[in-house]
């Protein structure tokens, strides 16, 4: 019994690890053609895709995430917890945004301009007609739960050495670099992202390749 606990334990993490490389290469995706925040954009055919990838992406990070942080358990200590914590609320709170993004903002841009312009300014930072308050508030709240999280979980996964430990430098000075994204053009700010996709997939690729090759 013990034994086939440790094999569904270890079937788990590594589809957990294959989460991540899904994760990792949406995030790239969504990073590499995610349009502007702008109403002209939010009626277009790029936007429903690249949105809809965005709200899977968080889906398959938390995933992901989960089995990264469950291979390291031992190792990274507190560190890692709370890396791992903080990641996993900036996940759902974008699935929640990217979620309302795709189905709800395109019929606000056709019905009500005016709300769909101030909802696009919860992202841009800046003040429409139409105050979202407490919406703005959460959403202010993934910059530093995304940074932070990023941060502690790369330096948590670099100290664990079990995972490759230039995939967590990626992951964590990718995060830390976010704020950069504020001195880019519009359309090259999500670009930012990219290299936090591929720490996600480089890290979920050895995750599910070490156990591929321990079942084998």
């Amino acid at each position: 019994m013990n034994s086939n606990r440790q094999i569904t334990t270890s079937s788990l993490i590594r589809w957990a690890g294959l989460s991540a490389m899904v994760g990792g290469i949406f995030y790239v995706v969504v990073g590499m053609f995610h349009q502007p925040n702008v109403l002209s954009s939010v009626t277009t055919t790029q936007w429903a895709i690249v949105h809809s990838l965005a709200t899977a992406m968080c889906f398959f990070f938390l995933l992901g995430i989960t089995g990264l942080y469950a291979r390291q358990v031992d190792k990274v200590g507190w560190l890692g917890l709370a890396g791992f914590v903080l990641l996993s609320f900036w996940a759902v709170i974008t699935a929640t945004f990217t979620f309302a993004e795709v189905s709800i903002l395109p019929l606000l841009a056709t019905e009500a301009p005016m709300l769909a312009e101030g909802f696009i300014g919860i992202f841009t930072s800046s003040a429409g007609e139409t105050n979202f308050g407490v919406l703005a508030n959460i959403w202010t709240l993934t910059g530093p739960l995304y940074i932070l999280g990023g941060l502690l979980f790369g330096i948590a996964t670099f100290r664990a050495g079990i995972l490759p430990r230039w995939a967590a430098v990626l992951l964590a000075v990718g995060t830390v670099l976010a704020p950069v994204a504020a001195l880019l053009p519009p359309e090259h700010e999500p670009k930012i992202a990219v290299p936090v996709g591929g720490a996600l997939a480089w890290l979920g690729y050895a995750l599910w390749a070490e156990r591929r090759k321990q079942a084998s």
